[in-house]
């Protein structure tokens, strides 16, 4: 997602079988093209420690790995002509801003066999119906994180932090105009992609009321917040908030009752790319089972990779902040792109509230 931080909590090491004693990539050589580059744009620290080196060693494949901060500069890097990138890894709301923009190639699901690995609930996903863009690559969710200590009742609802002078004081929010105001859809018990004009206002109001008791608008750093003492909530990224769970035990994570934000990283190969078929070998690559147990272990996100996740312990699959619960998966949301129009509203709704 936007802004999101892709910073791994620790260099854990708990794969199961034979994945725990190290992993051997001995793939056939025909399963990639014969030789040549491949160009891939992701985020920051979002690979396994040697997945780079281990697909350059098993295909004869070079690898150029360029980083990006956020999908807006990788938006913009794309959307004046692909200067070179073969591989990137947009977010699923951005997946759909640059298909309506012309910015992606098909995928050729014959070349990607590996495709067998992901669980049959992100196979068919609203904002690229049938795969037909993107491979899924990680998951996450946006929820609370909290200090155990100082919360004397788990802060079930959102609008615990949207809507209520229970913690005035002690709350930051997100800095993200549009999904802050998504999060007050969830609290009226809206779905977080019903952007019409009322909506809106009523988004606009409740956390222009709030915002007396909010002490930052926190540009991804709620956290650092918590950890800090200076908050006792945070709306943050679920992996954000393990990385402040591995450093003090008396922050948690939570999902509230309404349910939260759910978001998806995607593998996608953009228009232009001058190396396609040797794109789709290490698409191929980082579907295995091994490989994403180890971008796993080392990234600690959630995987759609269910040949990987059986190779995870019960300390990863069992994490309800890396995997919500079932109910609470249910009754979050992906977000859909709303459109020029209604982003330029959020905006100027948002610009209200930060000078109310």
């Amino acid at each position: 997602m936007k802004n999101n931080k892709r910073l791994p909590i620790s260099r854990r090491k708990f794969l199961a079988g034979a994945a725990a004693v190290g992993i051997s990539f001995k793939l056939p050589k025909d399963a990639f093209a014969a030789d040549g580059k491949v160009n891939f744009y992701n985020w920051d620290t979002y690979i396994g420690e040697t997945t780079i080196e281990d697909f350059e060693k098993a295909s004869g494949i070079e690898v150029q790995y360029d980083l990006f901060a956020d999908n807006d500069e990788l938006f913009a890097k794309l959307r004046g002509g692909n200067p070179g990138y073969d591989l990137i890894v947009p977010t699923n709301d951005y997946v759909e801003r640059m298909l309506v923009a012309d910015m992606l190639l098909p995928l050729d699901h014959s070349k990607i066999p590996n495709m067998k690995n992901i669980e049959p609930g992100f196979l068919d996903p609203a904002f690229d119906p049938g795969r037909k863009y993107s491979m899924p690559y990680m998951w996450g969710s946006i929820g609370v994180g909290y200090r155990k200590s100082a919360v004397k009742e788990l802060p079930t609802s959102w609008n615990d932090l949207l809507n209520s002078d229970k913690y005035s004081g002690r709350i930051a929010l997100m800095s993200e105009p549009q999904t802050v105001m998504q999060m007050a859809l969830k609290a009226m018990g809206k779905s977080l992609n019903e952007w019409s004009d009322e909506n809106i206002a009523a988004a606009e109001k409740m956390i222009s009321d709030q915002k007396k008791h909010v002490v930052a608008f926190a540009p991804d750093n709620g956290q650092d917040l918590l950890l800090a003492g200076e908050v006792d909530l945070a709306m943050e990224w679920n992996g954000d908030i393990l990385q402040a769970m591995d450093e003090d035990d008396d922050i948690a994570y939570l999902v509230p009752d309404e349910g939260g934000l759910l978001w998806e990283d995607t593998l996608c190969i953009p228009k232009g790319a001058p190396n396609v078929e040797n794109a789709h070998a290490l698409i191929n690559f980082l579907l295995d089972a091994e490989v994403g147990a180890a971008i796993a272990d080392f990234v600690y996100y959630a995987t759609p990779n269910a040949a990987a996740k059986a190779l995870m312990s019960e300390e990863y699959t069992g994490n309800s902040a890396i995997f919500p619960s079932a109910e609470a998966t249910a009754k979050s949301e992906v977000s859909i792109y709303p459109g020029q129009d209604i982003t330029r509203k959020i905006d100027e709704a948002w610009t209200r509230i930060k000078a109310s």
